[in-house]
């Protein structure tokens, strides 16, 4: 009776392992398990049709979570196997040690122990937990013995050889697990059914996969959605379940993921916006701000993901783009910024050139003024087009534009002024010395010219108040020089007349002239004449006497008429200095 009780928890463990693959494995309907005993050591089977593909890992994580929630009263080493349905060895095997960890927990079926840190099973695999290892090395050991061959299949009839006692408690977590009650087994994956799990450990195996796949911001998108949905359906398990705490720890695996995949996504969306924004010309330093910004943001969660990240493939691919269009970007700020700073400087030196057009006094300060609008006007017409600065430019270069025709002109100006200004008193330096010359012809002309000139330098100029100081000086200075020439005049009149009348076929007379008036005086050959004509009035040439005499009286009326012409007082001496006749200003 013994053996047969024992027989039937390893038909109740068989068909609750095949139960819950059913559940968690969408191939499990063609899968068969078989448990057997082997020098006390628990081994359970399980076969699948030739076309059927399993993942052994998957596999042995099932009958690993069932093997969990069944707390044995001691240490248990189980092992597991896989094969194919005719094949007499099995293509994979797993090692399970059970431990015991405080029995029942708190009077349910949940687990081993009550907050117990150890885990409640071990693998003796060379590898990682729920990884498997193929029996090459073992043929002839499993060649010699076959613990299966001999185990009907869960619909059979029961076997008639005799088994070793093992595994003692599972007939009565059996009849527990039986006798829980129609509502335990109703709720969701805390006996058998628990499809959630399932679902979410395949794309826990899957999604790595998924996610090296995922080209685009789109597919990241998809395989999130997926993560999100799966995680989402495990809250349905109860807190109660014995697959509760597996269901956690699944979906802190699968909400890590899908923030690892947020974190692209946001990269890869920022990237997006910052696109499309690259698409519109801007004319804003601070859009291009905006936009390199953007593009930093982007790179920044690229560059945190790791190379053993499933996201590493796809990060690198796109880091080394968003670098080239940061960088782009970079230029385009650097090149902004320098025009930016030449509008800049242009304002400064506009500011100094109003300053100096406000305290401008002569044509070298005006001169400033203009070369310094100048080097505005050249600053602003080399900014591009292109620039953000461009705009604000020709708004300057309106307003400074006319500026610069003001300073250019009135530097005109005042440059045609102060060289009238300066040729005016090269004309006077110049008449000046005609006067010194008593070349008052010479000396009136100039000082006219002079007079003309600095009368032509404009009112509106910087040298007008200088020029129109020159007008008097060179006014009186022309009207000197034109009396002087005028006096000069009558007396090369005078000189002209005298040498007509002191020279009628004989010398009659000599003359000088200076400011005390005409001084004549007879020459020694005339005064003969008149001496002999009067010694001898009735000689035989008393006509000449007569003649001599009248002549006389004619010179001396002449004499008069040059003498009041030249304004001049007349003397008139025989040549022995004697007054003959005296003629004075007013007399």
């Amino acid at each position: 009776m013994k053996v047969a009780v024992q027989q039937e928890d390893l038909q109740l463990l068989g068909k609750t392992l095949q139960e819950q693959l059913l559940v968690e494995v969408s191939t499990a309907e063609i899968f068969e398990v078989k448990c057997a005993v082997n020098k006390d050591e628990l081994m359970i089977l399980t076969q699948h049709a030739s076309d059927v593909i399993v993942d052994p890992q998957l596999i042995f994580a099932v009958i690993e979570e069932v093997l969990q929630s069944l707390a044995p009263p001691k240490e248990q080493r189980v092992q597991c196997f896989l094969r194919v349905f005719g094949e007499q060895l099995p293509y994979a095997k797993c090692f399970v040690t059970l431990k015991q960890t405080g029995g029942w927990g708190n009077g349910g079926m949940g687990g081993w122990g009550a907050g117990g840190d150890e885990e409640a099973i071990s693998y003796s695999s060379p590898s990682s937990s729920l990884t498997y290892s193929p029996l090459i090395d073992e043929t002839e050991q499993e060649e010699a013995f076959d613990p299966f061959a001999d185990v009907p299949n869960l619909s059979a009839s029961k076997p008639e050889f005799q088994v070793k006692p093992i595994l003692l408690g599972i007939a009565l977590v059996g009849t527990v697990v039986l006798g829980c009650g129609a509502y335990l087994l109703t709720r969701p994956c805390v006996m058998s059914e628990c499809k959630e799990i399932q679902n979410a450990k395949q794309l826990k195996i899957k999604s790595p996969q998924l996610i090296r796949r995922a080209k685009s911001e789109k597919e990241l998108v998809a395989v999130q959605q997926k993560l999100a949905a799966t995680s989402a359906a495990l809250n349905v398990i109860p807190s109660w379940s014995p697959r509760y705490q597996v269901s956690e720890e699944i979906k802190a695996s699968l909400s890590g993921r899908s923030e690892k995949i947020s974190q692209v996504v946001k990269a890869l969306q920022t990237a997006s916006l910052a696109t499309q924004k690259v698409q519109t010309p801007t004319y804003s330093l601070e859009e291009l701000q905006a936009r390199q910004y953007l593009w930093r943001q982007a790179i920044a969660p690229l560059e945190t993901i790791s190379s053993t990240s499933e996201l590493y493939g796809l990060a690198q691919g796109k880091l080394l783009n968003f670098r080239v269009r940061l960088h782009a970007v970079n230029q385009q700020i650097f090149t902004e910024e320098k025009w930016l700073k030449k509008l800049t400087t242009a304002k400064a030196v506009a500011v100094a050139a109003e300053k100096r057009e406000a305290t401008a006094k002569s044509i070298n300060d005006w001169q400033k003024v203009q070369s310094t609008w100048l080097v505005v006007i050249n600053a602003l017409n080399t900014i591009p087009r292109t620039s953000v600065a461009y705009q604000d430019a020709q708004k300057l270069l309106v307003d400074y534009k006319p500026k610069f025709v003001v300073a250019r002109d009135r530097t005109t100006k005042e440059g045609l002024a102060v060289k009238t200004y300066q040729q005016a008193l090269s004309i006077a330096k110049q008449a000046k010395v005609y006067e010194q010359q008593n070349q008052w012809q010479a000396a009136a002309t100039y000082w006219d010219q002079a007079l003309q000139t600095v009368k032509k330098v404009r009112q509106d100029s910087l040298y007008y108040t200088q020029a129109e100081s020159l007008i008097k000086p060179y006014s009186a200075a022309l009207k000197q020089a034109q009396e002087k020439l005028q006096v000069v005049s009558i007396l090369q009149q005078t000189r002209a007349d005298l040498d007509k009348t002191c020279i009628n076929g004989i010398w009659i007379c000599t003359f000088s002239i200076d400011n005390a008036g005409i001084i004549v005086r007879l020459t020694p050959e005339y005064d003969k004449i008149r001496q002999n004509n009067l010694a001898n009035p009735y000689s035989e040439n008393s006509d000449t006497a007569v003649d001599v005499t009248n002549h006389l009286q004619i010179l001396r009326e002449a004499l008069a008429v040059i003498g009041e012409n030249a304004n001049l007082s007349l003397f008139l001496y025989d040549s022995q200095s004697q007054v003959i006749y005296t003629r004075t200003l007013g007399g």
